[in-house]
């Protein structure tokens, strides 16, 4: 009996047109003899890895989830890769997904910490590994064969500190755009508070985080929080936003605000634009993440696991504050256009 990949590729009305599922379905169905066009697939005996991930609309995702299909496919695994697009039933339901596939591993960014854990638990009860990337969960009850993630708590510190040496002597008022659901999130935004809370402790100029917002971690939904946070605090002199998008919506929402010279930028995760923002003043620093180390050492977890060896509990993957100097010999942006 043979086992075979079908690509099922569905729009739903109700969510618009960016709600594309992508499902690879293992089916191991006898006397089903159709081909699909094309070369034919490599077998993958080893089984299937089910990845659902926040949201592969975010390049940093999307790395993450091409890197283990093709770290996968060099093990000799195939890959269900699909997005969650934030929504913790949906996430819920590929899980579900998986388990009836077969799965033999589960790769996770839970959309939200808390309310993955009953599925996961019957994925527990299946036999089925589960592995969570970027983000954690930490539920009661709630058995991860190992976590891969960025050191958020450390990248928020080096946000902190960018955020410092930007505002300089003056100090100011700052807003945080944050993004609560991710528990990734809440670490930044707490070795953020660490390292600012510290600073004004030890004398320095004084930094007030005068407002913390929801920006969807997303363009459009962190330019409309930036624009509260104007109105609220007209004085504001910085913002650290969770990651590129929102920080780009913000720097979005300080030009049609004309206050780009008032209001400096630190963002979080080194994605393409998010440098090329650097490079071009209009965002000060980022910690940045490493999306493709992530997602070849979940792969490893999962050979290792395969293998009966004991994993750690998680493994931190450091990031490094990325300023424009760093952007501007950075070999992997394209030349600056010449004017």
């Amino acid at each position: 009996m043979s086992t075979r990949c079908s690509v099922i590729q569905a729009q739903t009305d109700a969510c618009g047109p960016q709600a594309w599922l992508v499902v690879v379905g293992i089916l191991a169905l006898a006397g089903c003899n159709r081909a699909a066009p094309g070369p034919a697939a490599p077998a993958a005996p080893r089984g299937t890895i089910g990845v659902s991930l926040l949201a592969l609309d975010n390049p940093f995702f999307k790395v993450i989830g091409d890197t283990i299909a093709a770290e996968g496919r060099k093990q000799g695994f195939a890959t269900l890769l699909v997005s969650a697009d934030k929504d913790p039933a949906r996430q819920g339901n590929q899980v579900k997904d998986f388990l009836v596939a077969k799965a033999a591993a589960i790769v996770l960014s839970p959309c939200d910490s808390k309310s993955i854990g009953p599925v996961i638990r019957e994925a527990n009860a299946a036999g089925v590994p589960v592995f969570t990337v970027d983000i954690p969960c930490d539920e009661p009850g709630v058995v991860i064969a190992t976590q891969v993630a960025t050191d958020n708590l450390g990248g928020g510190r080096e946000a902190g500190q960018a955020m410092i040496e930007m505002l300089g002597p003056a100090g100011g008022r700052v807003a945080v755009l944050h993004f609560k659901q991710a528990e990734s999130c809440q670490l930044r935004v707490q070795g953020f508070r660490e390292v600012i809370d510290a600073h004004n402790a030890a004398g320095g100029p004084k930094i007030e985080i005068a407002t913390e917002l929801e920006s969807g971690a997303a363009k459009d939904s962190g330019a409309k929080a930036m624009e509260d946070a104007l109105q609220a605090f007209p004085d504001l002199r910085g913002v650290f936003a969770i990651n590129d998008p929102a920080a780009l919506g913000a720097r979005a929402a300080l030009e049609k605000a004309g206050k780009t010279e008032q209001v400096g930028i630190i963002g979080f995760d080194g994605q393409p634009e998010g440098k090329e923002a650097i490079r071009a003043g209009k965002i000060f620093a980022d910690p940045i993440q490493f999306p493709d180390k992530m997602g070849a050492e979940i792969v490893a977890a999962i050979v290792r696991y395969s293998r009966g060896e004991t994993l750690p509990p998680k493994t931190l993957i450091p990031t490094s504050l990325y300023r424009q100097a760093d952007a501007e010999r950075d070999p992997t942006l394209a030349p600056e256009p010449v004017r």
